[in-house]
C-alpha cells in the first residue's frame, strides 16, 4: 500500500523515494543545518513531506548541477529554503508554464516554517499536474 502525500517517510523510505543511500541522508544531516528530519524514540528518523522537497533540492544541485556542499550551504544561507525548493523542481517556483507569476499580488509570507508548507504543497501540484498532462497527453 502507498502513503498518501502528507504521510512521514521513514529513512529507508525517503532514501528510496530521492534515490540515494540512507547513509547520504544521514551525512547531508551532518552538514546541512536546516536538514532536521523528526526523530522518535530509538533515534528512529521521520521526513515530513517538506522535509522530502527539500532534500530533493539539495540532491538536484549536488547531483545534477554540480555544487559542492559548501555551495549548497552557501546558496542557502544566501536565499533561503526557497531556493532549494525551486532546485527540486528545477523551475522557479513563482512561474507557471505559460510563465505567468503566482504571486503577484500576495503579501510576502515571512515564516520558513509556512514557506517550506507552502512550497511543499506547491510541489505536489505540480507533479499531479504533470500525471495528469502525460495521461492526457501521452508521448
Amino acid at each position: 500500500m502507498t502513503k498518501g502525500p502528507d504521510a512521514f517517510r521513514t529513512i529507508s523510505e525517503a532514501a528510496e523515494e530521492l534515490g540515494v543511500p540512507q547513509h547520504v541522508l544521514r551525512f547531508w544531516e551532518t552538514r546541512f543545518s536546516f536538514i532536521r528530519p523528526m526523530k522518535r524514540a530509538g533515534g528512529r528518523r521521520f521526513y515530513r513531506p517538506q522535509d522530502l522537497v527539500v532534500l530533493r533540492g539539495v540532491r538536484r544541485l549536488l547531483h545534477e548541477e554540480g555544487y559542492t556542499i559548501k555551495g549548497v550551504q552557501k546558496l542557502y544561507r544566501e536565499q533561503g529554503a526557497q531556493r532549494l525548493v525551486q532546485a527540486a523542481d528545477g523551475a522557479p517556483m513563482a512561474e507557471l508554464d505559460d510563465g505567468a507569476l503566482l504571486f503577484d499580488e500576495m503579501e510576502p509570507i515571512t515564516d520558513p516554517g509556512q514557506r517550506v508548507s507552502l512550497a511543499a504543497a506547491l510541489h505536489e501540484l505540480i507533479a499531479a499536474k504533470r500525471r495528469l498532462d502525460s495521461l492526457l497527453h501521452p508521448r
